[in-house]
């Protein structure tokens, strides 16, 4: 659920995912081309070459109804970013209690966060080491209580995280503090 660019790393997960090809899984990447066309292309080829291509399928931007049918059908979502502000992909799983897999880059750890007991609702690896996404990978698929748990904690982080109403009124209300405070020069 993420645009297909170098950034969002999406040819260190496929490279991860040919690894645990014994697991049943279907890999769904949901996010708009346009930004690197080249990128894309090339993403395309390597999915072929590593014979991929009935498991891994790049299905372009969704929104509304479409983009919502990908989450329901989704068991996990992965992030692979190499830099990322804050992944709102993440939360937006989480507020459907679905666990993640994502690199721990810059807002994501805040992003993901904890349960009220304490339990990370997902799994974070280091950035850039597809070794630790494949290891990840072959964790989540070779690990049912493992999936429980984390189905379970993500389940408890989506009744901690503030809707979108909550959300953009902080925003305004951050955004109108700073318009009205005191300048310096």
């Amino acid at each position: 659920m993420a645009s297909v660019t170098p950034r969002k790393g999406h040819r260190r997960l496929v490279d991860a995912l040919a690894t645990v090809t014994d697991a049943p899984w279907r890999c769904t990447f949901v996010g708009g081309t346009d930004p690197d066309p080249q990128c894309a292309r090339q993403l395309r080829e390597r999915i072929g070459e590593l014979g991929l291509t009935d498991r891994v399928r790049p299905a372009g931007p969704r929104t509304g109804a479409a983009l919502a049918a990908r989450y329901a059908a989704a068991d996990l979502v992965l992030l692979a970013s190499s830099a990322e502000t804050y992944g709102m992909v993440l939360t937006e799983a989480l507020a459907r209690a679905i666990p993640v897999l994502a690199t721990a880059v810059g807002g994501v750890p805040e992003a993901v966060g904890w349960t009220p007991d304490g339990s990370v609702p997902g799994l974070l690896v280091p950035p850039g080491e597809s070794a630790a996404l494949a290891g990840a990978l072959r964790t989540w698929f070779g690990d049912p209580v493992l999936r429980r748990r984390l189905a379970a904690a993500a389940r408890a982080r989506r009744a901690m995280l503030e809707g979108w109403e909550t959300t953009s009124h902080s925003l305004a209300g951050a955004l109108e503090r700073l318009r009205t405070a005191p300048r310096h020069p």
